[in-house]
């Protein structure tokens, strides 16, 4: 079976709205790499879609990796217990 991984890029401004874009094409992957390097802070909005992101990928067995996540946004993802549904990587 091949292995199909998408990696995204965003800023603070598009981490919502890139989420919701990657939701709707969540078909065929095995992994989404999420690329939090240009992210420094992170809204309540974009954490709902990202808690939205996490359980359509878990009910689609697709695992997702969060890449160069900042100290202060594993915190607040650690705060909402989003943090062990994530894979994190440098």
């Amino acid at each position: 079976m091949a292995m199909s991984v998408v990696w995204l890029k965003f800023d603070e401004a598009s981490v919502g709205q890139k989420l919701q874009e990657a939701m709707e094409k969540l078909d065929g992957e095995n992994e989404v790499i999420l690329d939090f390097s240009s992210v420094r802070r992170i809204d309540s909005g974009a954490l709902r879609v990202m808690e939205d992101f996490v359980g359509t990928a878990d009910g689609k067995g697709i695992k997702i990796v969060l890449q160069s996540v900042s100290v202060d946004i594993y915190k607040v993802l650690k705060l909402l217990k989003l943090a062990p549904r994530f894979i994190f990587s440098n």
